[in-house]
């Protein structure tokens, strides 16, 4: 681990390159708090494809995983986007191959392909339409109700969809390893030991554990609970990074992470933790790793997440 005053160079040399390369950068909240603190934007997937769809900047530093950064080229294909680790992927992305996924929808061609952000540019492009936990309702209330859909490719978001808007799909098999980890006997346990606390959790968890929080939304709609909320403190049943800003905004509150099991006290996103900011400096130092996308996959691509940001304009 770098030491202070190394982590607070590290941070001035992060801010002397965006200035040199008239850069953004945007950050998720599940990376590491040093991150966020030298992000121009800090946000869930839909904030930061909002931002990158209306930056002015030359260049779009990426701090989350692959398929952020991916989504930020396709709205930008004249923009260099830099990731600081290439290896930074989404495993509820790579859950869904595109070779069945193309089958899959095969078999169903009558239906409407609403794909989550968190996909791979293959699998958007062979989509109707993308949604972001954050819109999701939406999206899915847009589409008659006479008209099937297929889901994915995570299952618990897609299942907690069918039971709050009484919409029947069809829905591809995958996960978020850290959101499908929380168990319910675990979730329960920590509930007895923080009675005063409150459960909030993102629907991306499993039904077993959604079904004992008081308030079920995205992360970003879990960080405004918080802040809106009377109460002091809460479990949070998600990615931990997030309780960084939970604190920095309610620093009065006290915001506890849901335990993955008795052996480990919070459930984390190893991909988004090795955006580091040692990393961060190489990428713009060398300009590398680029995102890049052949421009037919790009355009195919682009249409759906259109339709997303127009309907949750």
């Amino acid at each position: 681990m770098p030491s202070t005053t190394a982590i607070d160079e590290l941070k001035l040399r992060v801010q002397e390159l965006k200035r040199e390369l008239n850069a953004i950068l945007l950050a998720h909240y599940y990376t590491l708090p040093e991150i966020q603190q030298v992000a121009d934007v800090v946000g869930d997937s839909l904030a930061l494809a909002r931002s990158a769809e209306k930056t002015g900047a030359d260049v779009i530093v990426f701090a989350g995983v692959w398929f952020m950064a991916e989504t930020a080229k396709i709205l930008n294909p004249d923009k260099l986007v830099l990731v600081p680790d290439a290896y930074a992927g989404c495993p509820l992305a790579d859950s869904c191959p595109v070779e069945e996924y193309r089958r899959f929808r095969l078999q169903h061609p009558e239906a409407v392909a609403v794909s989550y952000i968190n996909s791979s540019a293959e699998i958007k492009s062979l989509s109707d339409i993308i949604c972001t936990s954050s819109n999701a309702e939406r999206i899915i209330s847009s589409i008659p109700p006479d008209r099937k859909i297929i889901f994915g490719p995570d299952r618990n978001l897609g299942g907690y969809l069918m039971k709050k808007l009484g919409r029947d799909m069809l829905l591809w098999q995958g996960f978020c390893y850290v959101h499908e980890a929380f168990a319910e006997e675990h979730i329960l346990a920590a509930c007895r030991q923080h009675p005063e606390a409150l459960l909030i959790a993102h629907p991306e968890c499993r039904q077993e554990v959604l079904r004992h929080a008081v308030f079920t939304g995205s992360t970003q709609a879990l960080l405004d609970y918080t802040v809106s909320s009377s109460a002091q403190s809460f479990i949070v049943a998600t990615e931990p990074g997030i309780l960084f800003e939970m604190q920095r905004r309610s620093p009065g509150k006290t915001f506890i992470p849901a335990p993955k099991d008795t052996e480990n006290p919070r459930s984390v996103c190893k991909q988004m933790k090795q955006n580091t900011l040692d990393k961060l400096v190489r990428c713009m130092q060398e300009r590398a790793p680029e995102v890049t996308l052949p421009e037919e996959l790009r355009n195919a691509a682009l249409q759906p997440i259109k339709r997303m940001l127009e309907l949750s304009a």
